[in-house]
């Protein structure tokens, strides 16, 4: 079949290789920043900050990151907040939309949106994700998320599927949506969640083969999701052993069984002041002053609806207040600097942060941090 001309230029397909882009490069301690495009970030509680979600913030933090030399912007995905007294994450950004702006105000940094796969078709996905590529000169990848949270998948009009089930169907969105970025022409696809004839889809990313991929399952069917199709697994597991035992298996499990090779990553709210306990006092105000009633209903979804978090709900209830269940990094910049070198010891190939006050402590981060990163072979 002869196809037409603008079909026929493929837009730069394939210009940027995966391995190329930041979030694949080779520092030994990749950092990105986590969950700023929603009010309160990582940290469900009263405490003061200046942080608030509006666009002349976003794009300040994001070009901060960039300027500073972090490797990724990493939004969360969120339909409402969770009720409490703060309704955490109540007020957010889109993060298709949100990708595609920060795109264009930044440089270096690579942008991903993330995205519950039941809230958008592959077709419309796949295609957002192109353009939003291309708007960054192939500076883009996709957080997939299966949808987690009851309240917000009825928004949708449907029901929570069943936990194995949800990665399933993850699998077959994903699945189609890498023949919409990669076949020429046209196709059908058959399966069992889409059934769709005559597809198409131009231009195709700049991106190769595809975007770049992150997933932070770690049950099961979520271990064998990330290590069959993505590219940087996000844990949040609850000590340094821990993550040396789920990295090794799950980059096993990756080059074993998919010939692939994966990174794993963690999330971690950093609270990093010039004393001890200074450091100590603002953790402790970020606890003391928490939404209890959000993170309890936050752990009551969790609880009930994620395999992937089983083991923290009850033990860990302040680390739903300081830090969304991830790592809390407390102290002076040399005693958060030997505890990114003991995540690095676990298997950690980097760490996306969040802070009370992103743009105020990331740039004390980028002035006491940084520096010593780069002396103890963390960074270059």
């Amino acid at each position: 079949m002869t196809m037409p001309a603008h079909e026929l230029d493929t837009f730069g397909k394939g210009a940027v290789a995966l391995e190329s882009t930041p979030i694949m490069n080779d520092q030994k301690m990749k950092l990105g920043l986590f969950a700023f495009n929603c009010s309160g970030g990582m940290v469900m509680s009263n405490a003061p900050t200046t942080f608030r979600v509006t666009w002349e913030q976003q794009k300040k933090i994001a070009q901060l990151a960039d300027r500073i030399g972090f490797e990724a912007l990493v939004p969360v995905a969120r339909w409402r907040g969770f009720g409490g007294e703060t309704n955490f994450n109540g007020v957010c950004y889109e993060t298709f939309t949100w990708a595609a702006g920060l795109a264009e105000a930044t440089e270096n940094i690579q942008i991903f949106t993330t995205t519950h796969v039941p809230t958008v078709h592959p077709i419309v996905g796949a295609k957002m994700a192109t353009t939003i590529d291309h708007i960054s000169e192939g500076r883009y990848g996709i957080n997939v998320v299966m949808g987690w949270f009851p309240p917000e998948m009825e928004m949708f009009g449907g029901k929570q599927r069943e936990h194995d089930d949800r990665y399933r169907f993850g699998s077959e969105w994903l699945d189609f949506a890498q023949e919409l970025w990669t076949k020429d022409g046209s196709f059908d696809f058959e399966g069992e969640y889409f059934q769709a004839n005559g597809v198409e889809a131009y231009p195709k990313p700049l991106s190769g083969p595809r975007p770049a991929l992150i997933n932070a399952g770690s049950s099961p069917a979520g271990l064998e999701f990330s290590a069959k199709y993505v590219d940087v697994n996000l844990t949040a597991l609850d000590s340094l052993e821990s993550m040396k035992e789920h990295s090794d298996k799950i980059k096993g499990v990756a080059r074993d069984k998919y010939n692939r090779n994966i990174q794993v990553m963690t999330y971690a709210l950093v609270v990093c002041r010039d004393t001890e306990e200074e450091a100590k006092a603002a953790h402790r105000r970020i606890i003391d002053e928490g939404d209890w009633d959000g993170a309890r209903n936050v752990m009551s979804a969790l609880g009930m609806e994620s395999q992937s978090f089983q083991a923290q709900i009850e033990k860990f209830q302040e680390r739903f207040i300081a830090g969304w269940g991830g790592i809390n990094i407390v102290g002076t910049p040399e005693q958060v600097v030997q505890q990114f070198q003991e995540l690095s010891d676990a298997g950690m190939d980097g760490a996306i942060l969040g802070f009370l006050d992103y743009a105020e402590e990331l740039e004390h981060f980028n002035e006491k941090v940084m520096p010593l990163l780069r002396e103890a072979g963390l960074r270059y």
